[in-house]
């Protein structure tokens, strides 16, 4: 079997048993939307607590999950998240945050609740700085990579499932090691490659969709806008914020093109993903640009969100807003003065 066991994990994995010692409640949360990474490191992590120290946990997220494959892999795994409504913070021993970050705006944890754990990928927040235990790996292409290490460490391999979820995650992250992947997740890969139901992984991924799924896809490609090697699109409202990343992921595919953008409004937000195939400059920096002093966003160099709060609905304030957004992403990359011509005439 490959090697996925570092010093680092080594030293994280004794310093997070001192801080489970006795203590028998968690509450593990993921992002509002979670992709992959955020349910199969939030499995992982409760299968690593649940076997080792019988804690018992709670996974909880605040918004839908809506992406086709993402409803398929919760299925998969017999998971019931609980919404925020449903569980209280304060009763639980020990609150974790996988795939997230205190305040990176994409989690249901309240400013005024500081986590005891925080396990992520992304790039460490001020926030986080704060907190007891972290382990912020922000070269590692996904959360999943560093959870299968804990897994390992604690001297234990994942079950069918839990590794099903974990290879998933980090394919889906890396968009099949091609996207900022690094040596721990190929070597996380080939551990797990065994371990996965093949079969299922098959089946998650071509997850059915209705027939709204076509009529956003429609709607995104009637309003895409090209601009020299970026295209820009806006959804409109639309029933989760999972789509602006698959579609920002698709619109990436045309030739030529080197930037997408895709934004839509939800549950009075603006949500906005980001993806690049560029050199010259980062989704996370762009995205940052985008919604500073109206909200917030990160992410990686190739991949990247965000999320505004919209403060005045009026019709006439949106226009503004969304112009202000296109202004913006083009003048992070260096495109102001380009004129736009529709994706589809």
């Amino acid at each position: 079997m490959v090697m996925v066991y570092s010093q680092r994990t080594s030293d994280r994995l004794i310093k997070l048993g001192q801080m489970l010692k006795g203590k028998s409640t968690m509450l593990i949360v993921m992002q509002d939307s979670p992709d992959p990474d955020a349910i199969a490191s939030a499995v992982a992590l409760r299968a690593l607590v649940n076997a080792s120290c019988d804690i018992s946990c709670s996974i909880v997220h605040g918004g839908p999950i809506g992406r086709a494959e993402n409803r398929a892999l919760v299925a998969y795994l017999k998971l019931k998240p609980r919404s925020p409504d449903q569980v209280d913070p304060g009763k639980f021993d020990l609150i974790a945050m996988v795939d997230t970050q205190p305040g990176t705006g994409n989690n249901c944890l309240s400013a005024g609740i500081g986590p005891d754990i925080v396990i992520d990928h992304h790039p460490v927040r001020p926030q986080t700085r704060s907190v007891k235990f972290t382990d912020i790996r922000s070269s590692y292409g996904a959360t999943s990579t560093i959870l299968l290490e804990y897994l390992i460490g604690w001297g234990g391999l994942p079950s069918v499932p839990v590794a099903t979820a974990l290879m998933y995650g980090i394919r889906s992250d890396t968009l099949d090691l091609g996207r900022e992947a690094t040596k721990a997740d190929i070597n996380a890969i080939e551990v797990l490659y065994p371990l996965a139901n093949k079969r299922m992984l098959g089946q998650i991924q071509r997850g059915r969709v209705p027939d709204d799924y076509f009529k956003m896809l429609s709607y995104a490609l009637a309003d895409a806008m090209v601009y020299g090697n970026m295209i820009v699109a806006c959804l409109g409202q639309v029933d989760s914020p999972e789509i602006m990343g698959e579609l920002a992921d698709l619109l990436l595919r045309h030739e030529g093109c080197a930037w997408t953008m895709c934004f839509g409004f939800f549950e009075s937000k603006v949500i906005l993903s980001i993806r690049t195939k560029a050199n010259s400059n980062r989704a996370d920096v762009v995205i940052r640009e985008i919604v500073s002093g109206m909200g917030t966003g990160g992410g990686h160099a190739g991949m990247a969100g965000g999320q505004i709060p919209i403060t005045d609905d009026h019709p006439e304030a949106l226009g503004k807003l969304v112009k202000k957004i296109k202004r913006r992403f083009m003048s992070s990359v260096g495109a102001s003065a380009i004129r736009g011509r529709r994706l589809i005439a």
